[in-house]
């Protein structure tokens, strides 16, 4: 019996615990509106994972999602203004661009976040806009360079609508090249089959294909081009759609043809996996599986899923910061679509959302300046006889296109073998990527050299069969192309002569110096930053031990100190059992005494609120209740400022001199530079942002800052008032080893270290499959992790933050405390100065003697120390007779 008591007590504390827990939270309403069942499945599931992600956040996302017709605009509208009469705080969806015109101009109108993650054409810069698809300028830029890479001299583009060739519209500038660009356009009246169109397009003679077609033909498009004879190894082809992947390609993978296309998402990444099979699990809770589709796999789900789901985290994350972090109070408030009013708060998410970058299943989410996702990457992938592979990657920012090889053909004659050659590789001495051994005895050859390069070289020779012998880069210059004499120097002249095989080190892939070798598959991924000192802890404040409660929560603490008092004295003079005999030997007194009075109510309640007490002691209910609720609220804001305080004392605030490039710029104090001639310096030469410009022109103008060797930058932010902008590999590999050294600032950039070799080398396949093997093996992050943080002093810095103890208080975290005692102390003196002349002015009033001696006579025997009884000046009469005899046996 009392297990079940204790069961069911148990229970409800649980749920009182979880209601309060329920209470806390902010909640926010976010409306869905798609045509898609699994982007709705896919908006609610995104929904309630943000939620669990950050289960002891004070927020929480609940969706409302509704699915109507494809095109229906007018259920669009309606659908949004009952969204927005339930107070939701954003919109997402719908998929259709001629819905969501709709939906964007009542979200413009109310200020509302309307988020979109569809391919507009029309996309223009937006305030309550926020776009998440790639910008269909910049995709565009990607096949651009595709047919360029492969060297395709006529282009024919296939597409089956207006927007499928927009999507394309920068390959038409090849007709300015002198390449010649067909564009050959489906009709679609003819009940889905295209076969006379492709059989027409077959009698050109053309082999070179950009297929441009929706996902609604693909399938049948791919289908009939292999009926009409168009899939074998004379045909290449690539394909602008981003969701071919989810196609079952199997039909064409032993044609030998030439297929290219490219992926967003990866089908393999455990969060993508995740969101498919909790897609699956929710069809099957919600019996919404198609006729033939009961399971879905990751590698069926469309972009726009994922994009989805990468917009609900941005959306998340952007409230927490704000809620959060910055403290802002958002409050989402319902509205009406036939009156004027509009959300405050709605702009401040929208532009919060443009400005913040998250890491999503479609990659890194990043806004240029003009509130539009242009810089993405795309994996490159081709059909082989075993499915899909990767065979490169592209960034949109950089129009950085990195593929194996650089021409697309089917024959593989000529092709030259690594295997049993005999290579000669170029490195430069650069910690840690190539450096001399340490040792005692004389060695030769490459065992003289040591290194993460040097490693990365040993395993793709194991796994190619190739042999290689190191040489050395005396100047240490990785390559710089001088604009007066039209010629490269350092390693990249090395190579493009001849005189090496290959460069290796911290050679980064630029596009300048890709039109003079051919590189690899970046082996290293990384990005611009910053090296600077790391932040110093803030001064100690003097009043820190008042910094516990904000200065409202010591008016309210004396406020109520002060209302209690009060209220203790009134209950005291009204509470009957308060008012007490004087002598309790007197049976019938003739009087009763109060012990409340104002002063000892005032005392009173100070004693408990420094937890000293006093010699008063409530009698009656009331002022024992009174009391014991001033106990009790004193122990708890006494318990909460020890443990606030402890916190103030022992954690240090760091003060940053600035937080990133902008800030940095901004500035005068600091001075600024990165290595002469590097490809850190020429990304700020070469970029169009003005604040990047401006960094530019402070390096142009100060050329003494700018440094030959990383080492030398290093030197100097450490004895001088120094920013070393440097590559972040870099930047890791330093503040493992010197710790008073910090990064600042994220990535600027987003760039790779890759092999160089001479341009339309036979080795790039080889190299770039095997470093992708070495990717893929864990090889290259076992290799990072050996040369970053475990030899040559690796790991460092962390053994002594893991071996720190407390630091011990100064005076100056407590010296306020000392202030407060020495003030108060003299201000208590002084008041006792105060009292004393103050009693001997009523003595002067009643005797008729001069104060100065009265004055004179007091302080004589407050000089008497050895003296602890005063005789009373004035004898009292008590019935005639002096009462002199208490003094007599005092004095005695």
């Amino acid at each position: 019996m009392y297990f079940k008591v204790s069961l069911i007590i148990s229970f409800v504390l649980i749920n009182l615990l979880k209601g309060e827990s329920d209470r806390q939270k902010q909640i926010y309403k976010v409306g869905g509106i798609f045509s898609n069942v699994d982007h709705g499945i896919a908006f609610e599931i995104a929904a309630f994972s943000a939620n669990n992600k950050y289960p002891w956040s004070e927020i929480e996302l609940v969706p409302f999602t509704h699915i109507i017709a494809y095109q229906h605009a007018l259920k669009a509208y309606s659908t949004t203004c009952n969204l927005l009469r339930d107070g939701v705080a954003g919109l997402f969806g719908p998929s259709s661009e001629f819905s969501s015109a709709y939906v964007q101009s009542i979200c413009d109108a109310k200020e509302i976040p309307h988020v979109e993650t569809h391919c507009n054409f029309n996309i223009r810069r937006n305030d309550s806009l926020v776009n998440l698809h790639p910008h269909p300028r910049s995709l565009s830029n990607l096949f651009l360079d595709l047919v360029e890479a492969y060297r395709w001299q006529k282009v024919v583009i296939i597409y089956d609508n207006d927007e499928s060739l927009l999507g394309v519209s920068t390959i038409l500038g090849l007709n300015k090249k002198e390449k010649v660009v067909v564009i050959k356009q489906l009709e679609t009246q003819d009940s889905g089959n295209f076969r006379p169109a492709l059989t027409t397009i077959k009698a050109t003679g053309n082999t070179e294909f950009v297929l441009a077609c929706s996902m609604d033909v693909m399938e049948e498009v791919l289908k009939q081009l292999q009926q009409v004879g168009m899939m074998t190894d004379i045909y290449s082809y690539i394909i602008t759609n981003l969701d071919v992947q989810t196609l079952d390609l199997s039909p064409y993978q032993y044609a030998g043809t030439n297929i290219t296309l490219g992926r967003i998402i990866d089908p393999e990444d455990t969060e993508v996996m995740q969101l498919a099979e909790s897609i699956y699990k929710f069809r099957k809770s919600r019996e919404v599986n198609t006729e033939d589709e009961v399971l879905f796999p990751s590698w069926k789900m469309r972009y726009e899923t994922a994009l989805i789901a990468d917009a609900v985290q941005l959306f998340y994350e952007t409230l927490y910061d704000l809620t959060i972090d910055k403290k802002k109070s958002i409050t989402a408030t319902p509205l009406s679509c036939h009156e004027d009013s509009s959300w405050n708060e709605g702009y401040t998410i929208t532009n919060s959302m443009k400005t913040k970058s998250v890491k999503g299943l479609t990659g890194l989410i990043r806004f240029d300046t003009e509130g539009f996702r242009s810089d993405f990457n795309i994996d490159i992938m081709e059909l082989s006889l075993g499915g899909l592979i990767t065979v490169g990657q592209w960034n949109s920012l950089r129009r950085s296109l990195n593929i194996y090889r650089p021409e697309k053909t089917s024959t593989r004659s000529g092709v030259e073998n690594i295997f049993n050659r005999t290579l000669t590789v170029i490195i430069t001495i650069s910690q840690p990527y190539g450096m001399l051994t340490e040792t005692t005895t004389q060695l030769v050859g490459n065992d003289r050299f040591e290194g993460f390069c040097i490693d990365v070289i040993r395993e793709l020779s194991h796994i190619l069969g190739f042999n290689y012998t190191f040489v050395i880069q005396e100047d240490g210059v990785n390559g710089v192309f001088n604009l007066t004499t039209g010629l490269w120097n350092g390693m990249i002249r090395e190579v493009m002569e001849g005189r090496a095989d290959l460069a290796i080190t911290d050679l980064t892939v630029t596009s300048e110096r890709e039109t003079a070798v051919d590189f690899t598959m970046p082996f290293m991924n990384l990005g611009i930053s910053i090296l600077y000192k790391k932040p110093e802890p803030a001064p100690p404040s003097l009043f820190m031990f008042v910094s516990p409660f904000s200065a409202m929560v010591w008016i309210m603490l004396g406020v109520s100190y002060f209302i209690v008092s009060l209220c203790i004295f009134v209950m005291g003079r009204l509470a009957p059992a308060e008012w007490q005999n004087p002598y309790p030997c007197v049976d019938e007194p003739e009087f009763l005494v109060n012990q409340f009075s104002i002063r000892n109510s005032l005392w009173f309640t100070m004693g408990a609120l420094m937890q000293q007490g006093s010699e008063l002691a409530p009698i009656s209910i009331s002022t024992r209740a009174a009391s014991g609720v001033w106990w009790l609220f004193v122990l708890i804001m006494v318990s909460s400022y020890t443990a606030n305080l402890a916190a103030f004392l022992t954690v240090e605030t760091l003060v940053t001199s600035f937080k990133d490039i902008e800030e940095l710029a901004s500035q005068d104090e600091i001075k600024f530079g990165a290595k002469k001639g590097g490809a850190t310096a020429n990304y700020f030469r070469d970029s169009n942002l003005s604040i990047y410009q401006k960094v530019w022109s402070y390096m142009v103008n100060h050329p003494e800052l700018m440094v030959d060797t990383n080492e030398e930058g290093v030197r100097k932010v450490e004895t001088e008032n120094y920013a070393f902008l440097m590559e972040s590999t870099t930047i890791e590999y330093v503040t493992e080893r010197h710790c008073s050294l910090a990064q600042v600032g994220g990535l600027l950039d987003d760039k790779g270290y890759a092999i160089a070799m001479k341009k339309d080398s036979s080795y790039r396949n080889g190299l770039s499959k095997a470093v992708l093997q070495m990717q893929e093996r864990g090889i290259l992050t076992g290799l990072k992790i050996k040369w970053w943080k475990e030899k040559r002093g690796g790991g460092n810095c962390a053994a002594k933050s893991e071996g720190s103890e407390a630091t011990p208080l100064d005076l100056q975290n407590v010296g306020g405390v000392f202030l407060v005692l020495t003030i108060g102390t003299i201000l208590g003196i002084l008041g006792s100065f105060g009292e004393l002349a103050w009693h001997v002015h009523k003595k002067c009033k009643q005797q008729h003697k001069p104060f100065i001696r009265n004055f004179l006579d007091e302080m004589r025997f407050f000089l008497k120390f050895k003296q602890q009884v005063k005789e009373v000046a004035e004898v009292s009469i008590n019935d005639g007779k002096p009462e002199s005899a208490e003094l007599d046996i005092l004095k005695k």
